[in-house]
């Protein structure tokens, strides 16, 4: 390759052309989002996932940036943010891979191996150790209220914030209606 920007269009080709939806972000080619679907015999199988992805200028010399928009139970995974921990991505990279190695090597290997004594959520990697049944019966109840196929359109980064209103108490919730109630004109 001549050029990194040549080999980021080539990869982001490559990528189109498999089985992944790209979504570009802006006009560039640096920033855009993936459809990720669960691994097979996972519990995250039946699952999609909307993930962005952000080329650095000196892609394939440095990693991509890579983020679920939509929430996923992982122990690598941070709730909040979407960041994935994953030493391949993080610190090993190489320019020997591409996107598609991403999405059909890295990520698959990642939901099916996770390796909770490095975590980014703690709360899942306790409990995967603590109780595997039980943790993977909660990955089934994140894929089946954020990452349902149906709804991966609805994934975008305000959707985020809007989730942010669920986890409220209903308490929380109802007070806060109330104040907002309260400052109306009549």
């Amino acid at each position: 390759m001549s050029s990194p920007s040549k080999r980021r269009e080539m990869d982001l080709m490559k990528l189109m052309m498999s089985d992944y939806k790209v979504e570009m972000i802006n006009d560039g080619m640096q920033e855009f989002y993936v459809h990720f679907h669960g691994p097979n015999e996972s519990p995250y199988q039946g699952g999609v996932w909307k993930v962005r992805v952000e080329l650095p200028d000196a892609y394939p010399y440095k990693s991509p940036s890579i983020g679920f928009i939509n929430k996923i139970y992982h122990p690598n995974v941070d709730e909040m943010s979407g960041s994935v921990c994953l030493d391949v991505i993080n610190q090993t990279w190489s320019p020997m891979f591409d996107l598609v190695n991403v999405f059909e090597v890295f990520l698959p290997q990642l939901l099916l191996y996770p390796n909770p004594s490095d975590p980014l959520n703690g709360e899942a990697a306790a409990l995967m150790m603590r109780d595997r049944p039980t943790y993977d019966q909660r990955v089934k109840e994140y894929c089946e209220k954020y990452a349902k196929p149906e709804d991966i359109g609805a994934a975008t980064e305000e959707k985020s914030s809007d989730d942010e209103d669920e986890e409220l108490t209903e308490d929380e919730y109802d007070s806060s209606d109330e104040q907002v109630a309260g400052k109306a004109d009549p």
